[in-house]
């Protein structure tokens, strides 16, 4: 069957997410049809759109193309719209009810998606008809969608493929996103690596610090090695929210594989969780790992936490090699808090494939479009050197994951081509890379 073409769109839940993902299918030129609980909160998700010092819109006049309305009174209009997108709160129960109120309005062909980032699509499948499981799929947009490139496409069992196509079309052509193709598993791709290397992170900075390594350091190596922003891992901490990283961590404690690696990291470290309970989280409450003091001249200073004392200082800048393998390899302090932490996420993305994607291909641009890192976990084992950090992880007996195994029977020293244009396969053989 032939792709279906999307022009119309409905978004349910007018939060940050919904309005996001409206405002992204307005500026696209679709007529989009914004629901919500009650009109009101959905007036205000589309008042929000044109607010703020980083409106979600840039062209005012898309406003003109989202109406809106309330789940009880408007839940009909949805008949007349190609794609249906639900992004209302994270939570089982209302996601299915919320589908099951919506089938008996929504057109024959119609796509349904939803936005959740951890609930499994089977569960929101389960008992659900036929045309339901066949038309629904997740699309799973980062925060703010109008600044992250990437979006994950996520079929159920019985999505059809035309479905899956329809979306990544519209989302790669229209909205102009990098489109990744994930399975049905916990956290998908980019939040099933990009949190355990958080949650590693904290406690591999743990023992580093216990080591002499200061925190801003292990921000700085971070940094240097992945090629992320300079928030680093404890200044990413800070941005999303040592509140909803506890969340995270408990979500994949309950939902995990018996045997997954990041079962180890699923309790935050002490120190984290005496800054928790005490509400430092992060930058929504003015202070986590760090915090910026303006006086009484509108200056500003930057202080870290020092978790060991537990108490403020000034922040000091810290100087590092800008060189991943320099840092990945060192004997010292720095170089075994890179190689520790660094080494086991690599290892964990290499042991998922294909359980969580079916190719190296996805979980890179998964990582570069959703984490921001300079390249993916495939990417940069190639920059290490794969039979360098093959080589180290036996002298530590430690296992050597699937894909790595892969390619050492393969007889290819990398996963890419010299010139990118080929990637290694699970089955051990060479594969055109496709646009994303």
């Amino acid at each position: 069957m032939s792709k279906r073409e999307i022009d119309s769109v409905a978004v349910l839940g007018a939060g940050t997410m919904g309005s996001g993902i409206a405002a992204a299918c307005a500026e696209a030129g679709c007529r989009v049809l914004l629901l919500d609980v009650s009109p009101e909160m959905a007036s205000q998700g589309k008042e929000r759109m044109s607010a703020g010092r980083m409106p979600m819109v840039e062209n005012p006049d898309a406003l003109d193309l989202i109406s809106t309305g309330g789940f009880d009174d408007s839940l009909g209009l949805t008949k007349d719209c190609d794609w249906i997108c639900e992004a209302i709160v994270e939570d089982l129960q209302a996601k299915r009810d919320i589908f099951g109120r919506l089938e008996k309005f929504r057109a024959n062909g119609s796509i349904v998606s939803t936005n959740t980032s951890g609930i499994p699509l089977r569960s929101i499948c389960e008992g659900m008809p036929e045309r339901f499981r066949t038309d629904v799929a997740v699309t799973h947009f980062f925060n703010p969608v109008k600044v992250m490139k990437l979006l994950e496409v996520v079929p159920s069992e019985d999505t059809t493929s035309e479905v899956i196509e329809s979306l990544a079309t519209f989302g790669r052509n229209r909205l102009k996103k990098g489109v990744v193709y994930a399975k049905d598993t916990v956290n998908f791709i980019g939040n099933r690596i990009g949190c355990f290397w958080m949650l590693a992170g904290l406690h591999k900075g743990k023992e580093a610090r216990g080591e002499g390594v200061a925190l801003e350091e292990i921000d700085a190596l971070m940094t240097a090695v992945l090629g992320i922003p300079p928030t680093g891992l404890y200044g990413l901490v800070d941005l999303v929210g040592l509140d909803v990283m506890d969340l995270v961590a408990k979500n994949l404690q309950v939902n995990l594989p018996e045997v997954d690696a990041c079962r180890e990291y699923v309790q935050l470290p002490s120190e984290e969780q005496t800054m928790l309970e005490a509400g430092q989280l992060g930058r929504k409450t003015k202070g986590g790992f760090f915090r910026v003091i303006v006086n009484e001249n509108g200056n500003k200073t930057k202080e870290v936490y020092d978790l060991s004392n537990a108490v403020w200082k000034p922040s000091v800048a810290a100087s590092v090699s800008s060189v991943p393998r320099a840092l990945m390899f060192a004997d010292d302090s720095q170089g075994r808090f890179v190689w520790n932490l660094v080494s086991e996420t690599l290892c964990y993305a290499a042991d998922l494939v294909p359980e969580i994607s079916n190719d190296i291909v996805n979980v890179d641009r998964a990582m570069r479009w959703g984490f921001n890192w300079k390249k993916g976990p495939f990417e940069l084992l190639d920059e290490l050197g794969n039979k360098d950090v093959v080589s180290r992880l036996e002298s530590e007996g430690r296992k050597v994951p699937k894909m790595l195994e892969v390619l050492r029977s393969s007889g290819y020293d990398n996963f890419y081509s010299e010139d990118s244009t080929e990637f290694l396969g699970t089955d051990g053989k060479c594969h055109l890379v496709v646009d994303g």
